[in-house]
């Protein structure tokens, strides 16, 4: 059964953070034309709107606070503590809030073997196109490797390959399934020459690139020597 690779909560944190300055960036451009009403009119929006903006801002502080004290319960493998917090905070109208929520719900459900409760909780994320592009792709990753036992190889393929281009932020777990579904379908070369790509590729993790490297040469291809004759000034 393949293993989910594990969600990194401070990604998910810098992600929220990343959205917030670009939903403040974009004010003005999506509320903009309620401002050319006239001077009095245009005066009376913006303080209206400024308050609203205040209202969402503190809503995100106070949710993000709560969900950081949930992630704390996580941690201390209180699940059913951090259960119906997380459950109202998957319903906030703060995008990186909620998907971090439902990545939890998500990572609690694969903890109990849920894989496909998991897979429908990750599903959901991927296809909520509110969220940036890094949520849902790291959600497409993780519904794909909790079904990974239950659909057909080429479905694999088709959903990830995108995602398996160098420079890619998920090139590495991405392209492990990719090369793991073409050993099911039986084509050992080019799974073995993604292995090779994975492993010597250094913006790749660490652990991964080793795997990649095992696998690579169980496949006959030295990965070792290509990554060592990059390394080479």
């Amino acid at each position: 059964m393949a293993v989910p690779p594990n969600t990194d909560e401070a990604f998910l944190r810098e992600v929220d953070e990343e959205l917030r300055r670009d939903q403040l960036a974009s004010f003005w451009t999506r509320y903009g034309r309620w401002l050319l009403g006239g001077i009095g009119l245009a005066l009376a929006v913006f303080g209206g709107v400024l308050y609203w903006h205040h209202r969402q801002t503190e809503a995100a502080g106070v949710q993000g606070e709560q969900y950081s004290a949930t992630l704390d319960d996580l941690t201390a493998q209180k699940l059913d503590v951090a259960a119906a917090p997380l459950e109202k905070l998957a319903g906030s109208d703060v995008d990186g809030v909620r998907a971090g929520a439902e990545f939890s719900q998500g990572n609690v459900l694969l903890q109990k073997n849920d894989l496909k409760g998991a897979a429908a909780k990750f599903g959901r994320i991927a296809a909520d196109t509110s969220l940036g592009a890094p949520f849902r792709d790291l959600a497409l990753i993780r519904q794909t490797s909790a079904e990974f036992d239950t659909i057909k190889p080429d479905v694999v393929v088709s959903r990830l390959k995108p995602l398996v281009v160098k420079g890619n932020p998920w090139f590495g777990s991405a392209g492990e399934l990719v090369a793991a579904a073409y050993l099911r379908m039986n084509r050992k070369d080019l799974a073995g020459a993604l292995f090779a790509e994975i492993a010597k590729e250094e913006t790749v993790p660490a652990t991964i690139r080793q795997r990649a490297v095992q696998m690579a040469g169980v496949l006959g291809i030295d990965a070792v020597n290509t990554v060592e004759e990059k390394k080479a000034p």
